[in-house]
């Protein structure tokens, strides 16, 4: 048997303050062997970018330290390396990609010179060397113009792009090995998809061993050789990744696998919730009709004046009391300035939004006044939405106040809250920074419900996070959904949820409704190739089907 590129032994990393050490990584061994793609899983706070930052020599504070084990790579130990013989480890050795690429690459420094610059360093290759190396790989990494994309800046690419740019940069002195952390999470699912795609093509190109950090089993299942479950610091079960997937041995691994939202495989046939409340003749809650919403983009004296972005464009859409309909699509498809023109925070071009009888456009005061009192929305990020100078209940109590409860009533109101999103009524004195992001966004839905909505409107509300707690959240809507009768429009890029949560589905593509119907129909006999693509894309946490990066063409009209 051949010795692992890189072998992790007993790794301890202990956080030392004023009291006592505290472990957060617990005697870890874990092994990477040449060319392969080991998946490193678990949820927020598990270890798996720490234990990554150790092997790195790159610990985010100077109270972490390593006490104890060992890193070897290639038969060196790590932790024993000096500073200077890490800092040629880095980048020459072992490359690294982070989530968030915008935060990690210089927006005042050309996406070429970015990656020339580590190819300088490291091979000691002249300017024009090294640009023409930077040509080569910003080509290798899917760049169609890479000689004239050398000179642009990262605020001039796509989100997909500048994570090609990212890993580029991290591939540009032909490490041995690559670790991905979190690569694809802000990403959609058909950028996601490509970004997968290439990470694999790269590895049989250039015999690239990867570590691929990720809260994704459908991920793990369609890229990694095996698989390192982590939880509380610890490696809990590692191991092939079909005898994992087809076996879990420990609780917290099935937990996991559990919570993944995979696609079903047939279809429903079930009848949908919405073609039972149209028996009844019920009127529409909401129609939407031939809705158009444009804004003018500043131009300049050399480009002969303002622009017009056509963000939605002839919209129609009727929501019966009681369904929950999925938005989903691409960035840049429009999904949030729909939902916003609907609730009257972003001004209608043309057409009109009707909120139970009351038109927005023709009666723009009354429909204002009637969304504040019965509709609210539910943010992507949980704790930016949140004020963090208040405490969960005098965010609530905020609420209540503004919608007119007698201040006698609000301690009790806030309790009632507090039990309708499963928090214990002592949150009501914390504070955001002292909550999980899954108990943040909980408070957001407490807060929502505050105003006793009829609509709700949740804008990528789980895409953050872990996919435990995204199947909290969505079990917690599907429940307040039965309980209350709400109306839930849920915008997501994250299908499988969709599939799952939603009665109907719209799919949208540059601001245009291109497809819509009952979840199972879309889902399972698409009549668009765009809406086929994007179901394709959805990593399936079976690792014997292939994934796919599809090539969006626009679709004809619907």
């Amino acid at each position: 048997m051949t010795a692992p590129l890189l072998s992790i032994r007993d790794l301890v990393v202990n956080f030392h303050d004023d009291v006592s050490p505290r472990t957060l990584i617990d005697h870890v061994s874990v092994d990477l062997a040449e060319g392969e793609i080991l998946g490193l899983v678990g949820e927020s706070g598990s270890g798996k970018s720490l234990l990554c930052r150790a092997v790195m020599g790159l610990l985010p504070s100077t109270k972490l330290s390593i006490d104890e084990g060992s890193v070897e790579l290639s038969g060196r130990d790590l932790v024993k390396a000096s500073s200077a013989e890490m800092l040629a480890v880095r980048g020459r050795e072992i490359g690294m990609i982070f989530q968030n690429p915008s935060s990690h690459l210089d927006p005042v420094m050309k996406i070429g010179q970015q990656i020339a610059e580590g190819i300088r360093f490291h091979q000691g290759a002249t300017a024009s060397e090294a640009r023409e190396a930077a040509i080569a790989m910003l080509a290798q990494v899917g760049f169609p113009d890479p000689k004239r994309q050398f000179n642009n800046y990262p605020h001039e690419f796509s989100g997909g792009m500048r994570q090609r740019a990212m890993i580029a940069a991290a591939l540009s002195c032909r490490p041995k090995i690559l670790i991905a952390d979190e690569p694809t999470t802000a990403l959609d699912v058909t950028i996601q998809a490509q970004i997968l795609e290439l990470i694999l093509d790269l590895r049989e190109r250039l015999g690239l061993s990867v570590i691929m950090i990720t809260h994704d089993l459908g991920i793990v299942a369609q890229t990694c050789d095996r698989i390192a479950v982590m939880r509380h610091g610890r490696l809990v079960e590692q191991g092939e990744k079909r005898q994992i997937l087809a076996a879990p041995k420990h609780d917290y691994t099935q937990m996991l696998i559990g919570s993944h939202p995979s696609l079903p495989a047939e279809e429903m046939t079930t009848p949908a919730a919405e073609e039972m409340t149209n028996c009844h003749k019920t009127k529409p809650l909401l129609e939407i009709d031939d809705l158009h919403v444009r804004f003018d983009v500043g131009g300049s004296f050399f480009n002969g004046g303002s622009k017009v972005v056509h963000a939605v464009k002839g919209v129609s859409l009727q929501v019966m009391p009681g369904n929950t309909i999925g938005i989903v699509g691409e960035s840049g498809s429009g999904k949030s300035t729909l939902a916003r023109a609907i609730l009257g925070l972003t001004p209608l071009s043309s057409g009109h939004v009707t909120f139970d009888g009351v038109d927005l456009a023709q009666q723009p005061r009354q429909a204002v006044a009637k969304l504040r009192r019965e509709t609210a929305m539910v943010f992507q990020d949980p704790l930016n939405a949140l004020n963090p100078r208040m405490t969960v209940g005098e965010t609530l109590g905020e609420v209540l106040r503004f919608h007119g409860t007698p201040s006698a009533d609000i301690p009790g109101r806030i309790n009632e809250l507090l039990d309708l999103v499963h928090l214990g009524r002592e949150f009501a004195d914390r504070r955001p920074r002292s909550m999980s992001g899954g108990q943040c966004q909980r408070v957001g839905i407490a807060r929502a419900l505050a105003v006793n909505p009829r609509l709700i409107i949740a804008d990528e509300c789980v895409a953050a996070l872990d996919v435990t707690i995204q199947k909290q959240i969505v079990d917690l809507f599907a429940e307040l959904k039965e309980r209350m009768n709400l109306t839930l429009l849920f915008i997501a890029h994250d299908l499988a949820i969709v599939r799952n949560l939603c009665e109907r589905v719209v799919v949208m593509y540059h601001g245009e409704v291109v497809e819509e119907g009952r979840s199972a129909d879309v889902f399972a006999r698409p009549q668009k190739a765009y809406t086929a693509a994007l179901i394709h894309a959805v990593p399936d946490i079976d690792p014997d089907k292939k994934l796919l990066a599809p090539k969006i063409a626009a679709p004809t009209a619907a």
